[in-house]
């Protein structure tokens, strides 16, 4: 296929021929992340309130890998829209290169301090005990995803999302299937409980790397990691941190947000925490397509970027906004639907039934608006543009939410927390659509 096409066909099939595969796959995705919580809330109360605290250093390491992954997608994507294959393969060699050797410290880092941080939330012995089984066995995987992450930008960097998706939904089809097989003890197999939550969703990110490496080897991409490419070269290796660094602070950052709230949360009860974990399980449902339709659209605005051409930018801008609002309309309405319903798949304490549906109720209030700002933020990280990302990104997971929450908790109780993320969705669309006109009108 030539690349040529991302700045050649017309805008609103481009970007939905390039987000559809990604958006399936992180339906999927969304899925198997449901599917492992529910697994895990059979097994008690107690092992999803563990899952729940392990979650944000857990996106803390995706983050990292993700982040870094937006990096190299943006210099490969806008080298290629230059005209340069050499640069744009080099960008690949030294970006997964440098992604293996994060995978390898965030191993270490995280198992050695995973106890600690538990610690940090609750003093609950049986909570920390399974949170540790838990995380020992998911974050020895961290180079595996790491490694794994670099090539699915590889590959999207180039146009070629359907093979992305293919790598994806074997991983995630993979998982699905361990998660009951592994944690109940299914045929020949032992009940390893939460640990075997853990294991499933190794053996899937695994296999989804080795799916990455046979369509590497057989399908011809124009870009190529190669031994020749992997010389010292501190620019390329600057621009890839200038945007990575601050991709993967955006993603970074809900874990800091979820850790802050969690302490606000814990004062009243530790249901409330479930709430908080249970609601950011169904949220990536919602937010994962979205961001899979974000993802279809970096490569194409950064190609069209490298290729000079601003006013085609304008237009992928505008398209990838209004499919991002049309997801976010139709998560809002399943939550004022059925927010019981929804909060029930993880828990039978009618107490926290009760209290959650009313949390998703609060909470989507925020959802439309939103779209703003995941659309402004993934555009400029697709342009290059790093650090405005992150302003967004900081207005959105720290400064205005976190001062809210306690504020608000303050007079409303724990509800207070709940409307903290419709009016932080608000006051950050403003500021993202300021920061992207001033940013825009410098292209």
């Amino acid at each position: 296929m030539n690349d040529t096409f991302m700045k050649e066909r017309p805008v609103l099939p481009l970007i939905i021929s390039m987000a559809l595969p990604m958006v399936i796959s992180m339906l999927v995705n969304s899925l198997y992340n449901i599917v492992d919580s529910f697994f895990v809330a059979q097994i008690s109360e107690d092992a999803m309130t563990a899952l729940s605290l392990v979650y944000p250093m857990q996106n803390l390491i995706n983050a990292i890998a993700i982040g870094f992954g937006v990096g190299i997608n943006a210099q490969i994507a806008f080298h290629l829209g230059a005209g340069n294959r050499d640069r744009a393969s080099a960008a690949a060699t030294h970006g997964t290169a440098l992604a293996a050797l994060h995978g390898v410290l965030l191993t270490v880092v995280s198992i050695a301090t995973i106890r600690w941080f538990l610690g940090m939330f609750t003093a609950d012995g049986a909570v920390i005990d399974l949170g540790v089984r838990y995380s020992r066995i998911a974050f020895a995987f961290s180079a595996v995803i790491s490694i794994e992450l670099a090539y699915e930008k590889l590959f999207q960097a180039a146009g070629r999302m359907k093979l992305t998706m293919l790598s994806m939904l074997s991983g995630c089809v993979a998982n699905i299937i361990l998660d009951p097989v592994l944690i109940f003890g299914i045929g020949p197999f032992p009940a390893l409980g939460i640990e075997g939550a853990a294991i499933a969703t190794g053996l899937g990110q695994v296999l989804t790397l080795i799916v990455y490496l046979i369509v590497y080897a057989r399908f011809p991409i124009p870009v190529r990691i190669s031994r020749r490419f992997l010389t010292p070269d501190r620019q390329l290796d600057l621009k890839l941190y200038s945007v990575g660094i601050p991709a993967a602070l955006n993603l970074a950052l809900p874990s800091v947000m979820i850790s802050a709230l969690n302490t606000i949360l814990a004062a009243w009860s530790q249901s409330y925490i479930v709430i908080l974990g249970v609601y950011y399980k169904l949220q990536t449902f919602l937010y994962l397509p979205a961001s899979g339709i974000v993802q279809g659209m970096r490569p194409v605005i950064g190609y069209n970027y490298g290729a000079g051409e601003k006013r085609r930018v304008a237009q992928i801008y505008r398209v990838t906004l209004a499919l991002c609002s049309a997801i976010m309309v139709l998560g809002t309405a399943i939550c004022l639907l059925v927010p019981d319903l929804l909060i029930g798949l993880f828990t039978e304490n009618p107490d926290t039934v009760l209290a959650g549906g009313m949390a998703l109720r609060i909470i989507c209030a925020g959802f439309v608006v939103s779209s703003v700002s995941v659309t402004s933020s993934g555009a400029l990280e697709g342009i290059g543009k790093g650090f405005p990302s992150l302003i967004i990104s900081l207005c959105r997971y720290i400064v205005v939410i976190l001062p809210a929450a306690f504020l608000l908790s303050r007079l409303l109780g724990p509800t207070g927390v709940w409307h903290a993320f419709w009016i932080t969705e608000f006051i950050t669309a403003f500021v993202s659509f300021a920061v992207y006109r001033r940013q825009a009108g410098r292209l």
